[in-house]
């Protein structure tokens, strides 16, 4: 029965070849998503073990924060951007639940994450959403809730209104476009909690800004947050 499984398992990829979704080569048998080449030569930062790592100071004096980290560096035409890519435009959502989990065994590596409560993925507009199809954030949140086996809420914090983007808008323009953005349907569920926010890439940090204060703002004990990657 197994030896009728892998052969059929190898017509299919034989006939339809899974690729790498980091270089694009042909995954060989047992690997999913992404080679194993690839996995062991992505940009780690290890930010998870510094807590005065790039992204935590990114929100000193902005958002008090219990830890803050992103696991890979993000740079343009890399692995990186190809695995986000693949995941937030060509409907690869199990490349952001691979994600999770790899970010999940991580998080395990440090103590500045052990007594997360809650799990909550930065939202998208409705309208980003019905175009997208999906919130890529989501599928990170789930593979990391999975693997810890951590409560994991997706409709209690949500994006009241769409924005631009705001990477080369001077830092208090970023501020006063981002208040009000988010909002907390559910105060009670969070309600003296550990909240642990996940995105996909930080880049001015201002969303996760806007996120972070609304879930201060209705009464949470902690908040920390993780992302994918780290844009400098």
């Amino acid at each position: 029965m197994f030896a009728l499984k892998r052969y059929t398992e190898d017509l299919i990829n034989l006939l339809f070849p899974e690729l790498c979704n980091g270089c694009g080569k042909l995954l060989y048998h047992g690997e999913k998503q992404i080679c194993t080449k690839c996995l062991y030569d992505l940009p780690y930062t290890d930010f998870h073990l510094y807590p005065d790592n790039l992204v935590a100071k990114q929100l000193w004096g902005r958002l008090p924060v219990d830890a803050a980290m992103a696991m890979l560096y993000f740079k343009k035409e890399t692995k990186v951007q190809n695995l986000i890519h693949g995941l937030k435009y060509d409907g690869k959502t199990e490349i952001g639940t691979m994600l999770g989990k790899l970010l999940a065994q991580k998080l395990t590596e440090s103590e500045l994450y052990a007594s997360i409560d809650l799990i909550i993925p930065v939202p998208l507009h409705q309208k980003k959403l019905r175009l997208r199809g999906y919130n890529q954030s989501e599928y990170i949140a789930q593979g990391l809730a999975e693997e810890l086996v951590i409560a994991l809420s997706t409709k209690n914090l949500t994006r009241n209104k769409a924005t631009e983007s705001q990477t080369k808008k001077a830092r208090y323009t970023r501020y006063e476009n981002m208040q009000t953005v988010f909002s907390v349907s559910n105060a009670a569920e969070i309600a003296d909690k550990h909240v642990l926010l996940i995105d996909d890439v930080i880049t001015t940090g201002a969303t996760l800004e806007a996120c972070g204060n609304a879930l201060l703002n209705h009464g949470i004990k902690k908040l920390s947050i993780a992302a994918i990657a780290f844009a400098e």
